[in-house]
């Protein structure tokens, strides 16, 4: 059930960043962008931790503020990848992935608060 709620706050959260950032945009239904959110978490599980390892002196001196960096290179290959599937997801450079991805961040961050409580709450009713 947890996969499930991560792949819909994350299309929540790429629909978020399609409507707040210019130069990302989604052509398509809602079918396709739960499509787009799976392949971002899959980059983001497959990708991320090699991209972590190779940057990590980077990630050293900038005190991790190169995670946003990171975030928004995800994010762009996300794009990408959706454009090469035909899934009606687009980014057009790295200022609107950078953007997207602090979006992405933040509403991610939100909605799971909000389901992390809403678990919380259900257990301790005895749900």
């Amino acid at each position: 059930m947890q996969i499930i709620w991560r792949l819909l706050i994350n299309a929540a959260a790429l629909w978020a960043a399609t409507r707040l950032v210019p130069g990302i945009s989604f052509d398509g239904d809602w079918r396709l962008l739960l499509a787009v959110a799976l392949v971002f978490g899959v980059l983001n599980v497959a990708l991320r931790p090699i991209l972590i390892l190779l940057t990590l002196p980077l990630f050293i001196l900038t005190l991790g503020l190169f995670t946003l960096v990171l975030n928004a290179v995800m994010l762009w290959l996300t794009g990408r990848v959706s454009d090469a599937l035909r899934l009606g997801f687009h980014v057009d450079g790295f200022g609107a992935a950078f953007l997207g991805a602090l979006v992405v961040a933040v509403v991610s961050f939100l909605l799971s608060l909000f389901v992390a409580s809403g678990a919380r709450e259900r257990r301790s009713n005895g749900d």
